[in-house]
């Protein structure tokens, strides 16, 4: 893989078209970027997500989660080169693994179909990840972000967790369970993400730590869903993320044992590497 950054002038624009894409007038980068929206019944959402999307990224995925309204038709509408996948399974989880999956850019960027997100922010993940980062990860409580989309109570619960994920992994998130994050591609096949719900970002953050990726957060500011009501549901969404903290944290620990009583195995290890 290759990337670059360099100083965006209007005769590299002409020279290497092909090859760098602007992404202000000061700035150029080599990498493509795909974005990947799940969505399900999202129609009169998604004028408002696409709207903000920066024309300089290499393509779209749209994950339809079997839609009964005209969701396809108008990100077709929209956006004319837009990547249709359609989810053969149920849950966000599984409708961003197959949007993973289909993604043919170095970068992935994963966003929501709700309007919550504004688009024109990917420029800070992608500069991030060009600069040396593995994983960009959003945070509406960095200094910088904000939400207008949380409950006392779910920004409480928020912290708890996220407190929870720092202490038990030596993590230094001040945001869990965002699901505005964009990394390398190749990360993918360093976390294996196996869950189907909204835990996903949860599984995501804590798996990229185990893995020693390195991470930046960047700060992002969540808005209303414009559309609709969302299919979050706190309590229960929250004991699946709590089930997620604890079943990695034992496999972690079950690892760490097998290394303990096998005090052989890293050093096969070694030398097979």
């Amino acid at each position: 893989m290759s990337f670059d950054l360099r100083p965006a002038t209007s005769g590299q624009h002409t020279s290497a078209a092909g090859k760098y894409r602007p992404i202000s007038t000061h700035l150029a980068i080599a990498p493509p970027v795909s974005v990947v929206i799940p969505a399900m019944n999202e129609a009169e959402n998604l004028p408002y997500v696409f709207k903000t999307l920066p024309d300089w990224i290499h393509e779209v995925v749209l994950v339809d989660g079997n839609s009964t309204d005209n969701t396809v038709e108008v990100a077709r509408e929209l956006w004319p080169d837009v990547k249709v996948v359609e989810q053969r399974g149920k849950g966000k989880g599984d409708a961003l693994i197959t949007g993973f999956n289909a993604c043919t850019g170095d970068i992935i960027v994963m966003v929501d179909a709700d309007g919550s997100a504004d688009g024109n922010e990917i420029v800070s993940y992608v500069s991030a990840l060009v600069s040396g980062a593995d994983f960009a990860k959003g945070s509406r409580f960095a200094n910088g972000g904000g939400t207008d989309d949380m409950t006392f109570i779910r920004k409480l619960g928020n912290w708890a967790l996220c407190t929870t994920v720092n202490r038990k992994f030596g993590a230094r998130y001040t945001d869990l369970c965002y699901g505005y994050n964009a990394f390398w591609r190749h990360c993918l096949d360093k976390i294996d993400l196996d869950c189907t719900g909204f835990e996903v970002e949860t599984l995501m953050n804590i798996r990229v730590v185990k893995a020693g990726l390195k991470v930046q957060e960047i700060p992002s500011h969540e808005y209303l869903r414009i559309h609709g009501t969302s299919n979050l549901r706190a309590v229960r969404d929250g004991i699946r993320v709590l089930k997620v903290i604890l079943r990695e944290r034992s496999n972690r620990r079950a690892l760490r044992n097998r290394r303990h009583r096998s005090p052989m195995l890293d050093s096969v290890r070694g030398e097979v590497s």
